[in-house]
């Protein structure tokens, strides 16, 4: 059996193909940006790096730094406090926190840290909890679920 092929000799033109959505990413400025909080470096484009400074009198934040930020004005409660302020307290608190250098046992001192987070969440105003702790109707009458000491030094759940 015989094959015979065809071959073409005629020039044609191929079109070049269009910028690539990740070709013009690559084009993209990035500078990087150092937390004033934490000192966390990120890669962030120029105009990004200006709106945080806008929202935040001229420091640049992390996103963590930006979500502490928002906590620490939700959790206080007895009274409104500003942006400004709000972020002095975080502020304290990360240099707090660098000045007590590292942990003789981090082990410990992850335990530790999620006890304070879990008392933080605790003290924050009930609006802002979940529904999954919000009180519940069962027969007329409204049952709260709850964290409740047991005999063991474990808590457990109520409801």
């Amino acid at each position: 059996m015989a094959m015979s092929a065809t071959i073409i000799s005629d020039p044609m033109m191929v079109p070049a193909p269009a910028p690539t959505e990740t070709q013009l990413v690559a084009q993209t400025e990035v500078e990087f940006a150092k937390c004033d909080c934490c000192g966390l470096t990120e890669e962030c484009t120029p105009a990004y790096i200006e709106r945080v400074r806008q929202r935040y009198h001229g420091k640049w934040i992390c996103g963590l730094c930006a979500e502490a930020v928002k906590d620490e004005i939700i959790r206080t409660h007895e009274r409104l406090i500003t942006t400004e302020e709000a972020m002095t307290r975080h502020m304290n608190f990360c240099k707090k926190f660098h000045s007590s250098g590292p942990p003789p046992d981090p082990t410990v001192h992850l335990i530790s840290a999620m006890r304070q987070i879990l008392r933080r969440s605790l003290d924050s105003p009930r609006g802002v909890r979940s529904t999954p702790s919000s009180p519940t109707r069962k027969g007329g009458e409204i049952r709260s679920p709850g964290l409740s000491r047991s005999g063991s030094c474990f808590s457990s759940l109520t409801g």
